[in-house]
């Protein structure tokens, strides 16, 4: 039997947020309780809905399942989580079901609970000059914060702030259900024990306000790609006066057209006349601070490594660097004068060489001594 579509179990639409989630879960789920049924075959009934709508929402609150929800569907869904990410949403499956199960019990959940802002991470793209010495970067972050104006309450002054006269403050509606007594969010506040009778005229009364903010970021020297700084109360401000979330800045190094790294070595290739490989001499080389020269001893074979030490990448810790490490390719002519050839055809002789042009090559050699 095939799964039931996550959104419609919830009864959102695919575009809706993590708030609009978080509301339908909970309201799913105190619909659907088992505890709540009084006979046997809709106890039943309700404890497959609530697997579903628990399976819902655990998959849709969640940043990273969510995605892979909607590309792939169920599939998706059940694939592994991956590299450790982070969460973007301030609350997740375990802070809605604490609702629930509160709401049930009758735990006594303030109205004006503050919720931690959501987590962002911001994707940032290093040079990789940049990632081997470090930089300050200027990131411009758009995100949520506390409207200055009503500093949070979402009124246009203290006045408009009323008690809400349905839960007299407290937030919450008290029933008794069989054995149970059952406490809910207040429906005309919403569990905030407060209403607004005239919103801030800056936020509309939503307590926040979507502003793009500069904020000044140090990128060590030796980052490598794939790393992740954490600036933490750099996220988006939370409700309610909670405590802002983290940013997260992603770290991308974009490949160099010479270098390469190789943990705290940095690698080049360079290419070196055969002359110079068999006799040796002094080569030119580059590094991130500029040419320099180095020496290739006679007799130099191909991906020889010569090496100058600290000339590398620093480690994060500053204890450490690196070498610059140069990766020798023998560059052997294709055309050669009469003369060359000539001069050539002597060196072989003096080292022994047949120099027949139809003298048996090594595949011939081979051929004669198996038979």
């Amino acid at each position: 039997m095939s799964k039931r579509d996550f959104y419609e179990t919830l009864g959102v639409e695919r575009t809706a947020s993590e708030e609009e989630l978080k509301k339908a879960y909970r309201n799913m789920a105190r619909r659907h309780h088992p505890d709540l049924q009084t006979g046997e075959a809709q106890k039943k009934a309700s404890e497959e809905k609530f697997k579903e709508v628990n399976e819902a929402y655990e998959t849709l609150s969640d940043q990273d399942k969510r995605k892979r929800y909607d590309m792939f569907g169920h599939a998706g869904a059940q694939q592994g989580a991956g590299p450790e990410g982070f969460g973007f949403g301030g609350s997740g499956f375990g802070d809605a079901f604490n609702d629930i199960f509160e709401d049930f019990f009758g735990g006594q959940r303030g109205g004006n609970r503050a919720e931690r802002g959501n987590d962002l991470q911001y994707n940032l793209d290093l040079t990789f000059e940049e990632a081997v010495y470090g930089k300050e970067a200027k990131l411009k972050i758009p995100r949520w914060e506390m409207c200055d104006d009503c500093k949070g309450t979402g009124a246009k002054n203290t006045a408009s702030v009323k008690t809400c006269p349905s839960c007299k403050g407290a937030g919450q509606m008290r029933f008794q259900q069989g054995f149970f007594s059952i406490t809910r969010p207040c429906g005309q506040c919403d569990g905030a024990g407060r209403v607004v009778t005239e919103p801030c005229s800056a936020c509309q009364g939503r307590q926040r306000i979507y502003r793009e903010r500069t904020i000044a970021v140090h990128i060590p020297a030796g980052i490598e790609s794939g790393m992740r700084l954490r600036l933490s109360n750099e996220g988006e401000h939370g409700v309610n006066s909670g405590p802002p979330g983290d940013l997260y800045v992603a770290i991308t190094v974009k490949p160099h057209q010479v270098f390469r790294r190789q943990g705290q070595d940095i690698l080049c290739d360079v290419p070196v006349h055969i002359v110079t490989a068999i006799l040796g001499g002094k080569l030119e080389v580059p590094t991130l601070k500029g040419n320099t020269v180095i020496k290739v001893p006679a007799g130099t074979q191909q991906d020889k490594t010569l090496r100058i030490k600290g000339l590398g990448i620093p480690s994060l810790k500053g204890q450490s660097t690196g070498d610059q490490l140069f990766v020798i390719k023998v560059q052997i002519p294709t055309k050669l004068t009469a003369r060359q050839k000539e001069l050539l055809k002597e060196f072989g002789k003096e080292s022994g060489m047949s120099m027949e042009e139809d003298s048996d090559g090594f595949l011939d050699k081979m051929k004669t001594f198996f038979e």
